[in-house]
């Protein structure tokens, strides 16, 4: 998702959404473009941008909250208000809780987004640089043992309530649900 303000230094938020919007890699990533401009041309000129929202500055902070998670679930629908279940662990999308043995364990935003990626496809090794690209994006530098830290963060969340590590390592390739 790109959070686009109108006023760049080198050309305007418009041009580059228009930019984003006709290259096929970039089409389908949602853009909340932000104006302090709020006449009524001004919003019609920016639809003609390709946003997928608008919102004018300054803005209160939970209406572009809720923005944001409506245009996540627009790209997302199957993880609004849905779980993911695998071997007794059940991940909750909206309450962002996890559940296994009737316990509930408290997981960071980051440890929740790797038991995601494992959930969605048990059983399939997941490598480092993947892994990467699910939790943390794309255009994030993070250090390849970074992973490591953070799975043995999820291990120590499972374990400490009492439950059996539902993760495996695979010896010079990742990481998998089992």
């Amino acid at each position: 998702m790109i959070l686009l303000d109108s006023t760049l230094p080198d050309m305007s938020g418009s041009d580059l959404c228009r930019r984003l919007k006709t290259r096929p890699e970039t089409r389908p990533i949602p853009i909340i473009l932000l104006s302090a401009r709020f006449e009524e041309v001004d919003r019609l000129r920016r639809s003609k941008t390709g946003a997928d929202d608008y919102l004018i500055k300054p803005c209160s902070i939970f209406e572009l909250l809720a923005r944001v998670r409506m245009q996540l679930r627009r790209i997302r629908p199957d993880t609004a208000g849905q779980t993911l279940e695998f071997d007794g662990i059940v991940l909750d999308f909206e309450s962002h809780l996890v559940y296994k043995a009737g316990k509930t364990i408290s997981l960071s935003p980051t440890c929740l987004r790797l038991l995601a990626t494992f959930l969605e496809r048990p059983g399939r090794v997941w490598g480092r640089e993947d892994l990467i690209k699910r939790a943390w994006g794309h255009d994030i530098r993070v250090d390849i043992r970074t992973v490591d830290v953070h799975i043995g963060r999820l291990r120590k969340a499972f374990t400490s309530e009492g439950v059996k590590d539902p993760l495996r390592t695979v010896r010079g390739v990742g990481y998998v649900l089992v």
